[in-house]
Formats: C-alpha cells, sequence, structure tokens
C-alpha cells in the first residue's frame, strides 16, 4: 500500500485532496500533517477522521524532528505539499511569517525527503511566482518566475528549493502550478467564499479597484485530480501548469453569485485597492493535457453553482468559521477602504 505524507490536509484545497484519495484509491494510506492554523479545520475532514486510511497528525512543518518522526513512523513513500500560508493580503502585512512557513517549512521537508530517498515530493505551486500578464498570452512551464507579494515571492523561493534538491542530490521531485481555486470548504478570505458569505447576509461585497482584474479559475476537485496524475504518472523533475480554462474578471465572478443567489448589483462595493495587484493570471495546462492525459471535469458555469450550493447546504461549517478571529480580520482589511 502507497503510504503518502499530505502536508496542509486540513486546509482548504489539502482537505480536498485527502478526501478524493480516500474515496478513489482504496492502496493509498494517507497521514494527514497539517498544524491547523486559521485556515485549518478538521471539520472539513468529517466523515473521514475515522477511516482506517487516514492518520491525523498535528504539526508544524518547520518542526524538522517531529516531520522526520511521522515519515518514519509511516513508513512514507511520497510528500504531496500543500501546506501554505497562502492569502496575498495576508503577506503584504505579515511578510515574515510566510517567508517561515512557506520557504523554511519547505526546506524542512526536503532535508527529511531526501535523508528517507522518497520516491517523489510533489511541490503544490501557484501561477502566481509567474507574475502578472497583459491583455494577452498565458503562462506556461517556461515562462521566466517574476513574483510581484510577498506570498507569490515566497512560493517561487521554495520552488526553487525543490528544483535545487532534485538538481544537486537527484531528489525525484514535480512541481505544479495551479491558477485560482474554487469549491467546497474554502476559507472566506478568498473572493468567491467571501462574496458568497457576505451576499448571504446582504452585507457589501468590497471589489478591489475597478473589478477588472483577470483570474483564470479551477475547480478544487479538477485540480486534486490533476495533483494525483502528477504524482503517479509524471516523469520526475518535470513541471506542470494546472488550469481551468475560465478567465473571468472579479466583476463577473461577483455578478454569477449575486444572480445565483437572487441579490441585488447595488451590494458591489468598490474599495481602495491592495498594493501591487496583479492585473491578469491566464495559465496554459496544455503539457498536462498532453502528457498525463488530464481534462477539467466542470465549467465554471456549473462549477460556481455547484460551490455556492455546497455553502448553502452547509451554513452550520461556514458560521463557525467566520467566527471569531475572522471577524477582527475582516475589519482589518476592509473597514476604511
Amino acid at each position: 500500500m502507497r503510504s503518502l505524507l499530505v502536508t496542509g490536509g486540513a486546509g482548504f484545497i489539502g482537505s480536498n485532496f485527502v478526501r478524493m484519495v480516500l474515496d478513489e484509491h482504496a492502496d493509498t494510506k494517507v497521514v494527514n500533517y497539517d498544524s491547523l492554523t486559521y485556515a485549518g479545520n478538521l471539520e472539513n475532514l468529517k466523515g473521514y477522521m475515522d477511516n482506517p486510511r487516514h492518520v491525523f497528525v498535528k504539526g508544524d512543518i518547520c518542526d524538522a524532528a517531529l516531520v522526520k518522526q511521522t515519515v518514519e513512523e509511516h513508513n512514507i513513500d511520497a510528500i504531496v505539499h500543500f501546506a501554505a500560508e497562502s492569502h496575498v493580503d495576508r503577506s503584504l502585512v505579515e511578510p515574515g511569517v510566510f517567508i517561515e512557513t512557506n520557504v523554511q517549512g519547505t526546506l524542512t521537508l526536503l532535508k527529511v525527503a531526501l535523508e528517507k530517498q522518497m520516491e517523489r515530493f510533489v511541490q503544490v505551486s501557484t501561477d502566481e511566482v509567474y507574475g502578472s500578464l497583459g491583455t494577452e498570452g498565458f503562462f506556461t512551464e517556461s515562462t521566466p518566475l517574476s513574483p510581484n507579494s510577498p506570498y507569490s515571492a515566497s512560493k517561487a523561493a521554495a520552488d526553487m528549493l525543490v528544483q535545487a534538491y532534485g538538481h544537486s542530490w537527484g531528489l525525484r521531485y514535480n512541481i505544479t502550478r495551479c491558477s485560482n481555486n474554487y469549491g467546497q470548504y474554502q476559507f472566506p478570505e478568498k473572493m468567491i467564499p467571501l462574496m458568497i458569505n457576505n451576499a448571504l447576509n446582504d452585507k457589501e461585497l468590497p471589489v478591489y479597484g475597478d473589478g477588472l482584474y483577470v483570474r483564470d479559475w479551477l475547480y478544487v476537485y479538477d485540480h486534486c485530480t490533476a495533483v494525483w496524475k502528477v504524482l503517479t504518472e509524471a516523469q520526475p523533475g518535470t513541471v506542470y501548469n494546472i488550469g481551468g480554462n475560465n478567465e473571468k474578471t472579479n466583476l463577473e465572478v461577483v455578478g454569477l453569485i449575486l444572480e445565483r443567489l437572487g441579490k441585488p448589483a447595488s451590494l458591489i462595493r468598490h474599495v481602495k485597492d491592495r498594493p501591487g495587484h496583479d492585473r491578469r493570471y491566464a495559465i496554459d495546462s496544455s503539457k498536462m493535457m498532453s502528457e498525463l492525459g488530464w481534462r477539467p471535469s466542470v465549467t465554471f458555469e456549473e462549477g460556481i453553482r455547484q460551490t455556492i450550493d455546497w455553502y448553502l447546504s452547509n451554513g452550520d461549517w461556514l458560521k463557525h468559521v467566520v467566527s471569531g478571529q475572522y471577524q477582527s480580520y475582516y475589519e482589518k482589511m476592509y473597514d476604511g477602504r
């Protein structure tokens, strides 16, 4: 039986990946390693915590002794590394936290993976490491890295560490770079769940600047299946872009949410832009498609419908995660803008 260490497996993308693996790959054991920060939530794994192929370990990826102990105890074959501080706005306020987790934490994992001669180390990264695009063109795997925020800079640094471990010591690695994820269990600091939550409560929807910033949107389940493909089928030492082929402006996305919820456009409030806001991301996933046979399973319109319906059906989960610390964060980010 394959034994995976999944870091950040109680977070948004990580928990979706854990559930997908347990549901669809009976030959795989998942050791879920998460420090349970504000964005990590064991409620994301309801119904899976008692699965005999799932083990949860509460720990920091910077804790080398605990990482090594966990790897040895569970005979880990491969690491799928989701754990990260991931929100651009937070990185502008507390950049040091992002360097500690995203760079130092990745280095800690790499050291253990190399020592134990892991079969594979999959670094789950982001298209934000490429910087910003103009009105045309797409990010490809050969696009030079040009990060524009402390968050994306920390992820680019981590990617380069992974690549260096492969080049210098032969670590068997892959790097994936995805576009903006959306779907169930996403913490409402990110745009789509934030807008859904505000609209449900008839609160203003804060839209940065003119709202015409463009992102490619990827349904989280599709991202998870792509990462699995890379883990199990890709040649080591390769990089793959994973996108949904769904370019939308922020205003278009917000408009779809309001329409689905039957709420008025008058709830939209344009707020002061964040520093260095990248204008457009668009990702070329043709390498994933041609080499690994992966395709997105849903259109954005279907994915956003499923996402909104999930939040409507899981009001208790949403109510719990937006209490306490989230309220002070929201006020800090948006009040007075």
